[in-house]
């Protein structure tokens, strides 16, 4: 999911940063424009809504 958000990210015109790694864990940061966070935000309703729709058809 981490890959998924990041790429969601990404498309919607937010930078995303690689911080750092520990382990396997990873470090981000996001910045960007309120737009490109208004996009993003639409872009995950949109992505949950369509999970959703898919779990009701199993």
């Amino acid at each position: 999911m981490n890959k998924q958000l990041i790429e969601l990210a990404r498309a919607a015109g937010l930078t995303v940063v690689l911080n750092g790694r520990i382990g396997r864990e990873e470090y981000h940061s996001v910045s960007g424009p309120i737009s490109a966070l208004e996009r993003f935000a639409e872009a995950y309703r949109a992505a949950a809504e369509l999970r959703v729709d898919e779990t009701k058809q199993d």
